[in-house]
């Protein structure tokens, strides 16, 4: 959705301010490694506005969580941004950027893929949106080395995404109306980088049949809504049982989801948090006993939490300094509406 709040018509100018609401997303979906990707109701908000002359960049970070991110120019957001203004050929080198994010960091959702498709977003509605969605999915994929999150990030529902690290391609999917998800997400971070030491360089024909085999059938099954499949279509040889060892009660969770109401489970992105499917009408508390318990035996606390798949991708406003909403709070002017988060 773009909410353009402006009384100008549209130009390649600078705005006075871009709001970009931008969701969570899950990589890889148990055996779609590097290649599915979902995007979840729970969002990031970045605020941009050029300076007026005379003034430097200035970075407002909103949360305890957020406190430890760069405020000067080695921001990954202001980076960013500036690699928008560099190929629309824009000169625009202090910015008031202001971020708040509802999305935990180094958990497994994405946090890194929605900060960069929000800064990709906000620079380019900044300047008139000079540069195409096709072009902002190639830059973020580079970015992040990998598309599955920034596509799903991006586009909303479900992708199912090559990269050959050279180009990027991407189908959305509709996420089926059923479909419900539970992130549990352990009281500890795990670095992408150190989930991505423990895979192995090369694995076997079996185990890559087994993964090609799985993905398509989860593929297909999410296309076509026939959720029954995915209790046969998310195991994975790739990366999970190799991940298992810095995840305590992962390995239990995704072998038994199913004997307790779920559709099954699978590692979130690089993890720790896990991602447990479920259909609509599922014993909700039944599911979440067995997860809390399980990590709980491990000594691990949890945070657990319904989240919807998010059919949208990022949503803007562009607002003119004149505008009543001109002044709010990022997450005032693009709320995270009720409907959009399960209960």
């Amino acid at each position: 959705m773009n909410l353009e709040l402006t009384n100008q018509p549209s130009a390649l100018r600078v705005r006075d301010r871009v709001v970009v609401k931008v969701p969570a997303s899950t990589a890889n979906l148990g055996p779609g490694f590097d290649t599915l990707g979902m995007a979840l109701s729970l969002f990031a908000w970045i605020d941009l506005r050029p300076a007026a002359p005379g003034e430097t960049t200035t970075f407002t970070m909103m949360g305890e969580e957020l406190a430890g991110l760069p405020r000067d120019k080695s921001n990954l957001m202001y980076k960013v941004a500036q690699s928008v203004f560099a190929r629309a050929g824009v000169d625009l080198p202090e910015l008031h950027i202001a971020f708040r994010s509802d999305i935990p960091l180094a958990r497994g959702l994405g946090s890194s893929a929605s900060a960069i498709v929000g800064a990709l977003v906000a620079a380019n509605e900044l300047i008139g949106a000079p540069l195409s969605e096709d072009e902002l999915f190639q830059m973020s994929t580079a970015l992040e080395n990998h598309p599955d999150n920034v596509g799903a990030s991006l586009f909303g529902g479900i992708v199912v995404a090559s990269w050959d690290e050279t180009r990027a391609d991407a189908v959305r999917l509709e996420p089926p109306a059923a479909l419900e998800t539970l992130v549990a997400i352990p009281d500890f971070e795990l670095e992408t980088k150190k989930a991505r030491n423990v895979l192995p360089s090369q694995v076997s024909m079996r185990d890559a049949v087994l993964n090609v085999s799985r993905s398509s059938l989860l593929t297909a099954a999410l296309a076509t809504g026939k959720l029954e499949l995915l209790r046969n279509a998310l195991a994975d040889r790739l990366h999970q049982p190799y991940r298992a060892a810095l995840v305590p009660g992962m390995e239990r969770i995704l072998a038994e989801a199913r004997e307790h109401g779920a559709l099954g489970a699978v590692l979130s992105g690089a993890g720790p948090t896990l991602l447990v499917m479920a259909e609509a009408g599922a014993d909700r508390e039944r599911i979440e006993r067995f997860v809390a318990e399980t990590m709980a035996a491990e000594g691990v606390g949890v945070a657990t939490r319904w989240l919807r798949p998010c059919k949208r991708g990022p949503e803007t406003a562009v607002l003119d300094r004149g505008h009543p909403r001109f002044g709010m709070e990022p997450q005032a002017v693009l709320p995270a509406d009720d409907e959009e988060v399960g209960a």
